[in-house]
C-alpha cells in the first residue's frame, strides 16, 4: 500500500528554518510530481510549491519563492521542502503529496495529486 509520511514540522521562531521530509512507500514515486500543500486554522489548503518527476521543474506559491525549496532524492524515495525566513503566517499543517505522469509539469491543483500525506504540524512564533 502506497504511503507518504512527512517528518519535520515543530515550533520555530520567526526568521527560522525547518526542513520537512516525506518518505514514500510502498511503491516507487520516481515518476510522480510531489507536492507540498498547506492548511492553517480557519483556511482551505493551499498549493505551497512543487517538483516534476525528473527534478528538472519547481513552482512556488507567490508568498513563498525565495524563501523555500524543494527538492527530492529518488534513489530515497524523498522529497524535502527546505523552508527559511519564516514568518507567522506559514503556521499551518503542511502536507506532502504524489501526482503520477508529470515528466516536465508541476501540478498545482490538488485534484491532480492521487496519494497524500498526513501531514506535519509547522508553527511559527513571534
Amino acid at each position: 500500500q502506497a504511503q507518504l509520511v512527512e517528518s519535520g514540522g515543530g515550533l520555530v521562531q520567526a526568521g527560522g528554518s525547518l526542513r520537512l521530509s516525506c518518505v514514500a512507500s510502498g511503491r516507487t514515486f520516481s515518476t510522480y510530481a510531489m507536492g507540498w500543500f498547506r492548511q492553517a486554522p480557519g483556511k482551505e489548503r493551499e498549493f505551497v510549491g512543487g517538483i516534476s518527476w525528473g527534478g528538472d521543474r519547481t513552482a512556488y506559491e507567490d508568498s513563498v519563492k525565495g524563501r523555500f525549496t524543494i527538492s527530492r532524492d529518488n534513489a530515497k524515495n524523498t522529497v524535502y521542502l527546505q523552508m527559511n525566513s519564516l514568518a507567522v503566517e506559514d503556521t499551518a499543517v503542511y502536507y506532502c503529496a504524489a501526482g503520477p505522469g508529470f515528466r516536465y509539469y508541476v501540478p498545482r491543483s490538488q485534484s491532480e495529486y492521487d496519494y497524500w500525506g498526513l501531514g506535519t504540524q509547522v508553527t511559527v512564533s513571534s
